[in-house]
């Protein structure tokens, strides 16, 4: 079994097994990723609020990710400089992301604490596995924004992030024939959330952004789940013996262009 076999249910699982995956403690979880926050905030709607709570989930995720692959991971220190200022760029966007969100959810995110897959920050080929996963799993939480959202404010906007995710999917593929022999590298094989061992070149493999068939938020929560959630990050062979913090912290981007400015855009 791969590892995004053991960390993600298949986006393809029958009905019987998504509601096999909801019941025990994942109804918990799913129930506190779908928690409403006030639905007048910022005069959007409880499905946009949903929406947006789900994503800063996924946004504090990002971060928390992206911090201890930095902070921590040994390969880092080894590859180019160019792929460095990728991630600690990502981060940024991440930290960017969220702060938005919250400014309409005025709200933080429902969890703070993180699990991962055994040697996710050890070991190089995991790393990149585990991100590319996340970054699919975003690329289609953000889809469904475009989708569902009740605004064309926030439709926009969704597709906004969902690009910067497009990128660092990408940018997460290249690192792939960078990384140190002495780290595993090169890494010329890379397997997303759908389970399969994608070749790493061409890195932007994608002609469209894909869905995963994710056609409300719910899917996307439930995609989140076992990140979050001790028992199905035991049942997915996570190390539950640990948890990384989301730590919020004051983003600067890389430039002010590229910056959010408004809804308008």
């Amino acid at each position: 079994m791969n590892l995004v076999q053991q960390t993600m249910p298949s986006v393809a699982e029958p009905a019987n097994g998504r509601r096999e995956f909801l019941r025990g403690t994942a109804a918990a979880g799913i129930g506190a990723l779908m928690a409403l926050a006030d639905g007048e905030a910022q005069a959007v709607g409880s499905g946009d609020i949903q929406i947006l709570l789900a994503a800063q989930i996924a946004e504090a995720l990002a971060v928390t990710t992206y911090t201890n692959i930095i902070a921590t991971s040994p390969f880092f220190t080894r590859i180019p400089v160019d792929d460095q200022g990728y991630l600690i760029a990502a981060r940024q966007e991440e930290m960017s992301h969220y702060n938005l969100e919250k400014s309409v959810t005025n709200q933080d995110s429902p969890f703070t604490k993180f699990f991962y897959p055994q040697t996710m920050f050890a070991n190089a080929q995991v790393t990149l596995n585990t991100l590319v996963t996340l970054e699919d799993a975003f690329i289609a939480a953000y889809l469904v924004g475009v989708r569902n959202f009740s605004t064309n404010d926030l439709k926009v906007t969704a597709a906004r992030i969902m690009g910067i995710e497009s990128d660092h999917r990408t940018l997460a593929r290249v690192v792939g024939g960078d990384v140190a022999v002495q780290d595993g590298g090169p890494i010329t094989r890379i397997t997303g959330i759908q389970g399969v061992s994608e070749s790493a070149s061409p890195p932007n493999n994608n002609g469209y952004e894909r869905t995963l068939l994710f056609t409300n938020i719910a899917q996307t929560a439930q995609s989140l789940l076992p990140f979050v959630d001790i028992t199905l990050a035991s049942r997915a062979g996570f190390n539950t013996t640990k948890t990384f913090a989301f730590m919020p912290f004051t983003p600067v981007l890389p430039t002010e262009l590229g910056d959010f400015h408004s809804f308008a855009g």
